[in-house]
């Protein structure tokens, strides 16, 4: 009972911040998108933890593939091997998918508060002894009741859905009952003809192809090892494809405009990450690392040869009979020698 009421109380609430997004921006899919950005910004640590994780496990990816490489025959020491490097790095392979199932609680949730006529239970309305249209009633309430301009978007009825497209729905008795305001409406009206389908089915692609780029993403930001994300990028577009044909169009604008904003989100933390990454030395100072100098290649106290040409090989200059010997000492180039030896010459002229 508990749980119900819990239940209940989410799908109230919602139904509440939606019409109270309605009330001051009267059309329906841009209330449903404040309504996801406000989603999103409740997510937002998650969403953190998610990069964070996906950054840790690229950074340990040279040890995997070096368990992996080592243990290639032996799957349950590598397991063993595997879990290890996981816990002594604090990784939770798992955490990666996290912010994708705490959204599935939200994503059934607005199912339930957006379903036609169903939903309208959730949304702000008066006693069914009051008339629709006194103030008594949500802007929102009315609308769908009505079936007003306001909740259609971009030649979409957002409370039908891609499989509902072209015709008319029935309403269904039992909901008419505890909805008495729709008692006397028409049926539901999702368009006539094939062309009106086409924006339903091009919102549901949208859908589709926004979860593919999602997923996509974070399989390339975590690569290789990660099993779970890369089963996830085959799964979840062929799901929400599905999803995308069965639900209604209102529910797809914002899972379609949850995927951008985070598309858009991992983008940005990911390069600034990467940036970071790039410019810090070993220690995470923040200095690019310098390349090491040749004179730590030739041994402390020893000067690099001045002699060799420019483009010479190395092995050509060391064939060069040595001017002198002693740690610590340069070869003295020939031509030195021969060009003292003419001047004692000229003295003695």
């Amino acid at each position: 009972m508990i749980a119900v009421a819990w239940w209940q109380s989410l799908l109230d609430g919602l139904g509440a911040v939606l019409a109270f997004f309605y009330r001051y921006i009267p059309n329906y899919a841009l209330a449903i998108i404040v309504l996801t950005l406000a989603i999103r910004v409740l997510l937002l640590p998650l969403a953190v933890k998610q990069i964070r994780s996906m950054q840790a496990m690229q950074a340990i990816q040279p040890k995997v593939k070096e368990l992996q490489r080592k243990l290639k025959g032996n799957r349950e020491r590598l397991n063993q091997e595997m879990m290890a490097l996981y816990k002594e790095h604090g990784v939770n392979p798992l955490s990666g998918c996290l912010p994708i199932l705490a959204q599935f609680p939200v994503l059934i949730a607005l199912f339930a508060v957006l379903r036609f006529p169903s939903g309208l239970t959730h949304i702000p309305h008066s006693d069914s002894n009051h008339v629709v249209g006194q103030p008594q009633d949500s802007r929102l309430y009315v609308d769908l009741i009505n079936q007003r301009p306001q909740i259609h978007f971009l030649g979409v009825n957002l409370v039908c859905s891609a499989s509902q497209a072209g015709g008319t729905v029935n309403l269904d008795q039992k909901t008419v009952a505890a909805v008495p305001d729709l008692k006397g409406k028409p049926p539901l009206d999702c368009g006539t003809g094939f062309p009106v389908r086409i924006p339903y089915y091009v919102l549901a692609l949208l859908m589709i192809g926004t979860t593919y780029i999602q997923q996509r993403q974070m399989q390339q930001a975590s690569p290789a090892g990660n099993q779970q994300q890369q089963a996830l990028t085959k799964i979840m577009p062929i799901l929400f494809g599905v999803w995308g044909f069965i639900f209604p169009a209102g529910l797809v604008v914002y899972w379609t405009t949850t995927n951008a904003v985070q598309i858009v989100q991992q983008r940005y933390m990911l390069a600034k990450q990467g940036s970071l990454a790039g410019t810090a030395g070993p220690g995470g100072d923040g200095r690019r690392k310098e390349p090491p100098r040749r004179t730590a290649e030739l041994g402390k106290g020893q000067a690099e040869p001045t002699g060799r040409a420019p483009g010479r090989p190395a092995a050509e200059h060391d064939r060069r009979p040595a001017a002198g010997t002693g740690s610590g000492q340069g070869r003295r180039p020939q031509g030195r020698g021969r060009n003292a030896g003419d001047r004692k010459k000229r003295r003695k002229r």
